[in-house]
């Protein structure tokens, strides 16, 4: 029996960082409209 690979570029990896960058790129958008400010502002950046 071969042993299913839990590193590396697997679906289950890819699935996750996918939603996992969606969930970044809302939760962005969403401060940036309630604060009116871009990612770089609000971390002092700029």
């Amino acid at each position: 029996m071969e042993k299913k690979s839990t590193f590396g570029f697997t679906d289950f990896a890819e699935n996750w960082n996918g939603r996992l960058a969606m969930l970044g790129l809302a939760i962005g958008l969403a401060t940036e409209l309630m604060t009116g400010k871009g990612i770089l502002a609000q971390l002092g950046l700029m």
